[in-house]
């Protein structure tokens, strides 16, 4: 796929219809709203999109360590970013999180998942940023949606995050990226 990276020594590889990541101890990107503490130190592996885009890909891990997650992430700067997350949470069971960042991080969980495998979509219409998701690939629904000033052009792709853990392997499969404009961003559908 050819994926550029954030941090020179992390990892990842290509494996049938995905890439595998690796991620390493207490790594996290997050704007602390308490404390106003950047990290920015998660690998993160991406291509340059200008404008418009759709990233969808099926994803697991095996949850070992809280927020321990897959993540699609679309990057302008430290302070300027959205994550959509298949994530541990802090109740003990994995999530469907969005993580809007403009300035501080919000955090916000929107359905528990029974499972290690879920399917996410982030995309891009303007400034206007969705995250939807899947439990079965056909259906998706919307977990958030927000405005964000961005370039237009940032970094997208895919993070492997561990912020209290100590890292792990998380898969991306069944990846489809489509540089287009959604017609209706709330539903997620062209």
């Amino acid at each position: 796929m050819n994926l550029k990276k954030t941090i020179p020594d992390s990892r990842y590889e290509e494996v049938e219809n995905g890439i595998r990541a690796y991620a390493t101890p207490n790594t996290d990107y997050f704007v602390n709203p308490e404390t106003n503490e950047v990290t920015a130190n998660a690998p993160f592996f991406y291509k340059e999109v200008s404008g418009d885009f759709v990233l969808r890909a099926k994803v697991s891990l095996d949850f070992e360590s809280t927020y321990d997650a897959c993540v699609l992430l679309a990057l302008d700067n430290e302070r300027l970013w959205a994550k959509a997350c298949f994530e541990m949470s802090d109740y003990g069971v994995p999530f469907i999180v969005s993580v809007m960042t403009n300035g501080c991080s919000d955090d916000a969980n929107c359905i528990s998942v029974d499972g290690t495998e879920a399917w996410l979509q982030l995309s891009r219409k303007g400034n206007v940023f969705a995250v939807h998701y899947s439990l079965d690939g056909k259906q998706f629904r919307m977990a958030r949606l927000t405005y964000l000033p961005m370039s237009s052009t940032i970094k997208v792709g895919f993070e492997a995050q561990s912020p209290v853990g100590s890292g792990g392997v998380r898969n991306f499969s069944d990846i489809d990226f489509r540089n287009i404009t959604l017609n209706d961003i709330r539903n997620g559908n062209e």
